[in-house]
């Protein structure tokens, strides 16, 4: 573990992993044929995709806490880190 507790480890899937998420989580449960860009599109000034940038954000939260029950705490401040924008972008969306 201590070979890949690195900073950047985190840092690029904590910026991936909610975009990843948010893709499936609205393929799979969104009621519509449109692709993802357009469906982005449609929910943008609305309240509800703020909603699912926190719900999207949830894998980021689970990997934390597993890198640092494993103490990977470099791995656990990129997740963290990466995952901020989607934070201040939700609480701006609320």
């Amino acid at each position: 573990m201590e070979k890949y507790n690195r900073f950047l480890v985190g840092f690029v899937p904590g910026l991936l992993l909610p975009v990843l998420f948010l893709w499936a989580y609205l393929d799979r449960f969104y009621p519509g044929n449109t692709p993802f860009f357009e469906t982005m599109k449609q929910l943008y000034p609305g309240i509800i995709l703020g909603k699912l940038l926190l719900l999207s954000v949830m894998p980021n939260l689970v990997l934390v806490f597993v890198f640092y029950k494993f103490e990977g705490f470099k791995i656990a401040s990129g997740l963290i880190l990466g995952g901020m924008p989607y934070f201040i972008a939700s609480i701006f969306m609320l």
